[in-house]
């Protein structure tokens, strides 16, 4: 019994040519291989790495920009109701009669208060970057910055171009706050008797 035993811990013993010692796996088989595995792998991380860079600096880029038009714009609503303020001093200024020798001593008073309090609005409006747009006689109309209200035929003035301002226009930095209201030249329309000498023809021989 005891030889029996003694037989089967015995490990059978390999064939002739073969060696006990373990093998490589499989991975290892092939060195080469396996550096070109991992080269496209480490290449594979490194490029998603940069474009999960590039799309870090894309949205850091967009903040930016966000962040630079609210500070630019955030009084916007603020200023569009300063416009109706500053067209009422305007108005007021304007509609004072004769000149500044001839009125009465406190209504001169009051239009100096008026004037002070108009100057003031502007020098407050030039450091928001809040810009009147006040186009001259004859300049060309400018969708961008003006609204036509009305046609004025005229020979004074090419076609296209500005003939009455109404109401002027402000921008914001470089967006438009309120258009100027203005009046547009056009070529006048011909005359009945010119309209019928036109169509005259000449029938001598």
């Amino acid at each position: 019994m005891m030889q029996d035993s003694k037989v089967q811990d015995q490990e059978p013993t390999p064939p002739a040519g073969e060696t006990t010692e373990a093998r490589p796996p499989a991975e290892q088989a092939d060195p080469a291989e396996r550096i070109a595995a991992l080269s496209a792998e480490i290449a594979s991380l490194n490029d998603r790495l940069m474009r999960a860079l590039a799309d870090v600096e894309n949205v850091r880029r967009q903040k930016d920009r966000e962040l630079e038009e609210a500070r630019k714009y955030a009084i916007t609503g603020f200023a569009r109701g300063l416009l109706e303020v500053a067209d009422n001093l305007r108005r007021a200024l304007a509609a004072v009669p004769g000149p500044a020798e001839g009125r009465d001593p406190l209504l001169q008073t009051l239009v100096t208060g008026v004037e002070l309090t108009e100057r003031t609005l502007l020098a407050l409006f030039e450091k928001h970057r809040i810009a009147k747009v006040q186009p001259e006689r004859g300049a060309r109309f400018d969708p961008a910055l003006h609204q036509a209200m009305f046609e004025v035929p005229t020979t004074e003035l090419p076609p296209g171009s500005v003939a009455e301002v109404l109401q002027p226009g402000y921008v914001l930095a470089d967006r438009l706050l309120r258009p100027a209201l203005v009046g547009v030249a056009k070529a006048p329309a011909p005359s009945e008797p010119d309209k019928a000498q036109g169509a005259t023809v000449d029938t001598r021989v």
